[in-house]
């Protein structure tokens, strides 16, 4: 087929969850072929099966055996199991697992071999897609070791606020000892260029969040701010990015002071996701920065409880398809203009902002 529009892998996830129940829901909004071309890695029994679980009648997949087959104007579904799967609504199995990773594999050789240009990833169970081919704690460390990145950075986007996190899936007793002044400064470098690169904002300021309660107040609870993540942001500062802190996390969110900075950098998962899930749930995305291929995810599970009931909400999803799209136009955008650095005079780069120091911080102590 003729190269027309973006071409939007999208894995199932684990065939037992909600995955499909969000696939088919966000498909079905007539504006996403107006914006790319959606090509499902899964099994035409399996959507069938929760078409008929869902009473979804009005929707039905292209079946394709390549990507390269896709056609612009349907929702393509290339088969990537044999017939003999077995779906168990509710319920982790083995054979979902493998459903999943089976799904995941082919999407990605696609992807590396140019045969789509941004993956979506419906949510797997990290328990049961374990096996000899995947020992990850999750999709964005298995991106980071198929793509050979160096480092990636675990990054919540939504309208309102984004938030990366400097450790990712780790039991939080191993969170202060992998907290060092070396992997702040990769983290605030994937964030920053993430930010430049691929949203388009020119100079964008950054809250670092303590890692104690308080941010350490001055030690008393704890001496990391001091020792590394103040050095950190200092060494940031000498290479010219725009980065403060470190803020206690209860009054920055509490306060509202979020929406004064363009990223904010959490120690671990929970301090980021927590607020993040809170203010973003339904429309957030999980974005996997610094990879050399465009990832998106939606910030929910894969939510056995409710699958096949028809109550899953398709908002995050959608808004996971609609940001790998803007992503992929972004950094073509950014391309062209370091191709041609002329070219930036007649392009508006958003949010643009010289370097002004934000609005003063309240201290945590003021909204307790």
């Amino acid at each position: 087929m003729e190269k027309k529009s973006i071409i939007a892998g999208i894995t199932q996830g684990d065939i037992n969850g909600i995955g499909y129940e969000v696939i088919i829901k966000a498909l079905m909004d007539d504006e996403i072929n107006d914006i790319c071309v959606p090509v499902v890695y899964g099994s035409p029994k399996v959507a069938a099966y929760h078409r008929k679980a869902l009473n979804i009648i009005n929707f039905s997949f292209n079946n394709i055996r390549s990507a390269e087959e896709a056609n612009n104007k349907k929702v393509n579904l290339i088969n990537c199991l044999d017939d003999n799967i077995r779906v168990e609504l509710g319920k982790s199995t083995p054979q979902g697992g493998e459903a999943a990773f089976a799904s995941l594999e082919k999407a990605v050789a696609d992807l590396k071999n140019g045969k789509i240009d941004v993956l979506i990833t419906a949510p797997i169970d990290k328990q049961n897609i374990q096996s000899d081919n995947f020992r990850f704690s999750g999709h964005t460390e298995y991106l980071k070791s198929v793509a050979g990145a160096d480092d990636v950075l675990m990054f919540m986007i939504s309208e309102s606020v984004k938030i990366g996190v400097a450790t990712g899936h780790v039991p939080l007793r191993n969170v202060p000892d992998l907290i060092t002044t070396d992997l702040l400064l990769k983290k605030f470098r994937l964030m920053n260029q993430s930010l430049t690169l691929d949203f388009g904002i020119r100079r964008p300021r950054i809250a670092v969040l303590g890692l104690n309660p308080h941010a350490g107040d001055n030690s008393l609870l704890g001496k990391e701010e001091v020792e590394i993540i103040t050095p950190a942001i200092q060494q940031a500062v000498k290479e010219n990015m725009l980065i403060f802190g470190p803020f206690p996390a209860d009054g920055f969110f509490g306060a509202g002071s979020f929406s004064k900075f363009d990223g904010i950098m959490a120690m671990y998962h929970d301090q980021g996701l927590a607020p993040f899930k809170a203010l973003s749930f339904d429309t957030g995305v999980n974005f996997t920065a610094g990879l050399p291929f465009i990832r998106t995810s939606p910030v929910h599970g894969t939510a056995f409880q409710i699958a096949g009931k028809g109550e899953a909400s398709e908002s995050s999803f959608r808004q996971s398809i609609f940001l790998a799209c803007d992503i992929y136009r972004n950094r073509k955008m950014y391309s062209e203009i370091a191709r041609n650095p002329l070219k930036h005079q007649d392009i508006e780069i958003h949010n643009e902002r010289v370097d002004e120091l934000p609005p003063e911080i309240p201290n945590s102590e003021q909204h307790i």
